[in-house]
């Protein structure tokens, strides 16, 4: 929401706050108008971790593809160790020992870079989906407090109910987060 909208809607509701009836409209609005900024910056911060924990689990996956390729080039000095003819067997033989033992490590390495790399990717899916949780109850507090407003110039008490049963699905949007695993 702008500011300039939020200043109109405020001006609105000072306006209609002059008249008795129309107070407890004019209490909703800036309720409505808390939790709007409220799931707003939770929206916003919960988007911003995703990101971040996106960039760990690039990381993560970058770090499991420079040990796979080190696998794979000590594999292939491996391979090449064992058909090219080499005038001391031994030094080639105890060269070739020394990648195996590199292959083993690497290739124990590789299931536990997999495995944090699918694990952070895991965390982004649930946080990108509390993000979404914010997104909708912004846009449901939003949708409420301006249908709460169109009260105020209509007089008619269903647009009130109205903005209030969207203010509730927002609130209950935001507090679906808490059921998120």
């Amino acid at each position: 929401m702008e500011a300039n909208e939020a200043q109109e809607l405020q001006e609105h509701a000072e306006h209609g706050a002059h008249e008795p009836s129309m107070r407890p409209v004019a209490f909703t609005m800036s309720v409505l108008a808390v939790l709007v900024a409220i799931a707003t910056v939770l929206g916003h911060r919960t988007h911003t971790e995703a990101v971040l924990d996106q960039n760990k689990a690039t990381d993560q996956w970058n770090e499991y593809q420079a040990k796979k390729i080190r696998a794979y080039n000590t594999q292939l000095a491996g391979d090449m160790l064992k058909v090219v003819q080499l005038s001391d067997k031994k030094a080639a033989e105890k060269i070739a020992e020394g990648y195996k033992s590199h292959q083993e490590k690497w290739t124990d390495d590789l299931k536990g870079e997999q495995e944090k790399a699918e694990a952070l990717e895991t965390k982004v899916e649930l946080v990108e989906a509390r993000g979404n949780r914010f997104d909708l109850a912004e846009t449901l507090l939003e949708i409420g407090l301006v249908i709460t407003s169109v009260t105020l110039l209509t007089k008619r008490r269903a647009y009130w109910y109205a903005g209030i049963a969207a203010g509730l699905a927002g609130i209950v949007s935001a507090l679906s987060v808490l059921l998120l695993k």
